[in-house]
């Protein structure tokens, strides 16, 4: 009985605090296409600081979990932009979006 309330006990507290200090925020971006998400959820997903990334393509919003601590929003519109996506207020890199192939620049698909 006592190991069962032990490891009750450790899942509630890896659960409660391993999402310490994280935040989830969506971004609307100007991808079109699943190579579009393939190219952003591949950069973020592999950036220190990002827990998760996903594009939804048909809204093209993008939800990102991630720890301020580690990195900001700033940085992570930052390199959605460098990418070559316009990622809310801040644009796409002008050689960045010349690099996309046609059908993930804007009107694509």
């Amino acid at each position: 009985m006592k190991v069962i309330i032990s490891v009750m006990f450790l899942f509630f507290a890896m659960t409660v605090f391993g999402q310490k200090g994280t935040e989830e925020i969506k971004i609307k971006t100007t991808a079109e296409c699943n190579s579009c998400k393939e190219r952003i959820e591949g950069k973020l997903n592999y950036t220190k600081g990002i827990r998760f990334a996903e594009l939804d393509v048909p809204t093209k919003v993008l939800t990102v979990s991630y720890s301020p601590s580690k990195i900001s929003l700033k940085e992570i519109k930052e390199l959605v932009a460098g990418i070559g996506y316009d990622a809310d207020e801040v644009k796409a890199e002008k050689k960045a979006y010349n690099a996309l192939p046609e059908c993930c620049k804007v009107g694509g698909m």
